[in-house]
């Protein structure tokens, strides 16, 4: 894996991870925020960024699917549930990203056929939307708690102390 691959899977890892803790310190009230216009509240769209972090690292290491018991996130326990959920495909995904190139199946779906590489850039920018559609529902309501900002590659390379 080259520094920069890594740097990225470090990343999201580390953005995710400060976002389900945002999440965490607020409260519970938040889960149903959602953004004028769209379905999806906080609750909803933090359940499907962790349920498909599993999915996408299922898929390129053949460890079983791990399903959540929800739907969408409606309390603490949940989120943490959530988050220790995302954290564990996380870590898979990076360790994933040292296999080499090939082609991988959907278990549920064996005609859907992607290149490894696919389904890792999707895993990051899946992520990173579903982080920033997260933050427009707090914000639709005036909670300005999580800063994508204070998420960026450079806040890492600070949160690491590499300055990088």
């Amino acid at each position: 894996m080259t520094h920069t691959t890594d740097r990225l899977f470090r990343h999201m890892a580390w953005a995710n991870a400060q976002t389900f803790a945002i999440l965490a310190a607020l409260p519970e009230s938040i889960y149903a925020h959602s953004e004028p216009g769209n379905d999806w509240n906080v609750g909803m769209i933090a359940a499907h960024l962790a349920e498909a972090a599993t999915s996408y690292a299922s898929r390129l290491d053949g460890a079983p699917y791990a399903d959540l018991p929800f739907d969408r996130i409606t309390t603490h326990a949940e989120l943490a549930i959530a988050a220790a959920a995302c954290a564990g495909a996380d870590a898979r995904l990076r360790q994933a990203a040292l296999l080499p190139e090939g082609m991988v199946a959907r278990k549920d779906d064996p005609n859907n056929i992607r290149a490894r590489s696919t389904v890792l850039g999707q895993s990051i920018h899946h992520a990173t939307e579903h982080r920033a559609q997260i933050a427009g529902a707090l914000v639709a309501h005036g909670i300005t708690a999580l800063d994508l900002d204070a998420l960026d590659v450079w806040a890492l390379g600070d949160a690491e102390g590499l300055g990088e």
